[in-house]
């Protein structure tokens, strides 16, 4: 599904985000971040190869056969622009809206990927992935993810009325632990799970790179002696992403938002 990038040309780059959880906390600081994310995707177009977006794009998202959840109207539509230009996007579910199902592929032209993906980009090679659900521990999201990835359990949602069903969900969503990260996400050291998972896929295959999202905490750690694991963050509270420029693989931050 995601078409490994063997060489890429002089000037230009592959961009990757996450977590920017649209929807949260009130819709007009949602909206706010929402164009900031649009102004972003404007800048990055001009020399972008590929752009991935690794999950939690939306704090809520369930696809009705026939309706979707209002809004994002700006980021859909700059999404759908870019990918036809040419610029391939892919798009992967995280824990927030693994509902995702055929309107972005169909309306959008953008794939759905639902599990991490090693990949040759340039002359690395790299493992992508929202990364819920990964590693030791969260034994009660793994159940979870279980059944929400259920298709019965998505058929009897889809039984339920859009305005009740996604009224119940974006209710439930303002709970977002995202609107705290300042205060709960901190560095667990030893104890940081999805560096467990990537030294275990090391040991298997080596990847130059392990990017995810959902950690909601920038990060770029070693993994081994000539691997690196990079979280993206999130961008309620820091507006971080990473860049690929051919060479070397950097956090950095747009518009970084204030204290």
């Amino acid at each position: 599904m995601i078409t490994p990038i063997n060489q890429l040309p002089p000037g230009k780059k592959v961009y990757f985000a996450s977590d920017f959880h649209l929807g949260v906390p009130t819709p007009e600081k949602s909206l706010a971040r929402e164009r900031k994310i649009v102004r972003w995707l404007d800048e990055i177009k001009t020399d972008a190869q590929a752009i991935f977006l690794l999950g939690d794009i939306f704090d809520f998202w369930f696809e009705y056969r026939h309706a979707i959840p209002r809004g994002f109207i700006r980021l859909q539509g700059k999404l759908a622009e870019i990918a036809d230009s040419g610029i391939p996007i892919y798009l992967f579910t995280g824990n927030h809206d693994m509902w995702m199902f055929d309107y972005f592929p169909k309306e959008l032209n953008i794939p759905i990927v639902r599990e991490p993906v090693s990949v040759k980009i340039g002359k690395h090679i790299f493992y992508i992935g929202h990364g819920d659900g990964l590693g030791p521990k969260d034994h009660t999201y793994k159940l979870l993810k279980r059944v929400f990835a259920n298709k019965a359990c998505q058929w009897l949602f889809a039984r339920i009325h859009p305005n009740v069903g996604i009224g119940l969900a974006n209710f439930w969503s303002r709970r977002s632990r995202v609107q705290n990260t300042k205060s709960d996400e901190v560095f667990m050291g030893d104890e940081e799970w999805l560096v467990h998972y990537c030294k275990e896929v090391e040991q298997r295959q080596h990847h130059d790179f392990y990017v995810f999202g959902h950690r909601h905490l920038p990060l770029d750690l070693p993994i081994g002696e000539k691997s690196r694991y990079l979280n993206l963050g999130e961008w309620v509270n820091f507006c971080s992403y990473a860049v690929y420029d051919g060479n070397e693989l950097s956090l950095t931050y747009f518009e970084k938002a204030e204290a």
